[in-house]
Parts: structure tokens; C-alpha cells; sequence
């Protein structure tokens, strides 16, 4: 009985282990998706602002995060320069990601 005991104990240790890794999977893998949605929100935020794109800068942005499955949750504009902050998933899962995009220090305005 013994053999049994020490069996089912460490299955529920692997199966512990299992669930504790798969959701830090999850947490990682929602991390990057933010990362990446706010990364290509605030490069056509940039574009819009630099002219490179037609629309508005936040509304540019706000389209692109919505196709990667993102939401914006703040659009900031300093001449060129878009900062943007967006949110993906819900509950437990749920990640931010902020990026800022425009141009390099040397071809800025002003």
C-alpha cells in the first residue's frame, strides 16, 4: 500500500507542476501579445501624427490594437512621438503593454 501512496502523491505533485507552468505559458504568452499590440498601436499612431499615414493618430492606433485583439487604453501625443498604453484579456490572464514611436532624436522637429 505504500508504493500506491507514494504514487498518487507524486502524480499530484506532476499534475500541480503541470497547471503552475501552463498558466505562467499563459501569463507570457498575453504578456507579448500586449507587447506586440502596443508596439504596431503606437507605430501608426506615429505615422498618422508624422503625416507617413492618413487618419487621426489615436484612432490609427486604436484600429491597429483592435486587430491584434487589444484595446487602447491611453493615447499620448508629443509632436510626433505617440505613447500608447493597451490592455489584452480579461480576469486573471489579462496583460498591459506600452510602447512609444516616432522619430529618431536626430530627425525630431524643433
Amino acid at each position: 500500500m505504500a508504493g500506491v501512496a507514494v504514487g498518487v502523491g507524486a502524480l499530484a505533485i506532476a499534475a500541480t507542476l503541470a497547471v503552475g507552468m501552463g498558466t505562467v505559458g499563459a501569463a507570457a504568452v498575453r504578456s507579448a501579445r500586449a507587447a506586440g499590440a502596443a508596439d504596431a498601436a503606437a507605430l501608426a499612431a506615429a505615422d498618422a501624427a508624422s503625416g507617413a499615414a492618413l487618419g487621426v493618430p489615436c484612432e490609427r492606433a486604436a484600429e491597429v490594437a483592435s486587430a491584434s485583439g487589444a484595446s487602447v487604453i491611453s493615447c499620448d501625443l508629443d509632436g510626433m512621438i505617440a505613447t500608447i498604453r493597451v490592455h489584452v484579456g480579461s480576469g486573471p490572464f489579462a496583460a498591459e503593454g506600452r510602447a512609444r514611436a516616432g522619430p529618431p532624436p536626430g530627425l525630431r522637429p524643433g
